[in-house]
C-alpha cells in the first residue's frame, strides 16, 4: 500500500500552535485510510517546538515567531527530521496543512501576522517537494 505523510493536526492530533487541531472529517480520513498508509507527521513539534506555542510565520528564508523569535532551526529540523520518515518509509507523497510556514504548499502566510497569504511554501513542503515529494495541501480534498 502506497504511503502518504499527513500533517498530525490533520489526523486530529493536538499539535497546532493554538494546542488544537485541524481534523479532517473522519469520513475523509477513512477514505485516505482506504487508499493509503497514513504516516502522521508535524515537523514543528519534531523540530523541539512545545505544544501550545506562538504562532509563527515565514520571512524570507527565515521564520519567525509573533513574540519576535527566529525560529527558523527548529523549523529546518523538523523539515529534515519529516523527509527522513519519508525516506525510511518510501513516501512520495504528502497531505500538509494548508498556508502553515511549515507545512504550507503554494500559499503561505507573509510574515506580517496579518493573515495576508502570498504565494511560497513552508519550509518543510519546501524541503519535500525538492526531493521530489508531490505536495498537497487539504484544500485539494
Amino acid at each position: 500500500m502506497e504511503v502518504l505523510l499527513v500533517s498530525a493536526c490533520l489526523m486530529g492530533f493536538d499539535c497546532k500552535y493554538s494546542g488544537g487541531n485541524n481534523a479532517l472529517p473522519p469520513e475523509t480520513l477513512d477514505a485516505l485510510r482506504r487508499s493509503f498508509r497514513l504516516i502522521p507527521v508535524c515537523p514543528e513539534t519534531a523540530g523541539g517546538l512545545p505544544t501550545p506555542r506562538e504562532p509563527s510565520e515565514r520571512r524570507g528564508e527565515r521564520v519567525v515567531s509573533r513574540d519576535g523569535r527566529d525560529v527558523t532551526a527548529a523549523f529546518q529540523k523538523g523539515a529534515a527530521l519529516t523527509l527522513r520518515l519519508a525516506e525510511r518509509y518510501g513516501a512520495k507523497r504528502a497531505l500538509l496543512k494548508c498556508n502553515s510556514p511549515s507545512c504550507g504548499s503554494g500559499m503561505i502566510y507573509d510574515g506580517s501576522f496579518s493573515g495576508t497569504l502570498i504565494p511560497g511554501d513552508g519550509v518543510t513542503a519546501e524541503l519535500l517537494k525538492s526531493r521530489g515529494i508531490s505536495v498537497v495541501g487539504e484544500n485539494v480534498l
